[in-house]
């Protein structure tokens, strides 16, 4: 996806991994340790593509509940 931010087009693209019903995004993971990086990546596909719900989730988690981390943009 291509966003215009402050009027101007950013030269990146960003792809979130899934759009649930194009409100709802998931970042998914698979690593040791979620790093900051990975928080302020899901925090900016909420601030540029406008979206208020979205969930990180960590796959290598011995139980996926201690994997899922909520992301409410705007709230």
């Amino acid at each position: 996806m291509r966003y215009i931010t402050k009027g101007e087009l950013l030269r990146k693209d960003f792809r979130i991994d899934i759009l649930v019903e194009r409100e709802i995004t998931l970042e998914l993971k698979a690593v040791d340790v979620i790093l900051p990086v990975h928080k302020a990546q899901i925090i900016s596909y909420h601030k540029l593509a406008n979206k208020k719900l979205g969930f990180l989730i960590n796959f290598n988690v011995d139980y996926i509940k201690n994997g899922l981390q909520r992301f409410v943009n705007n709230f």
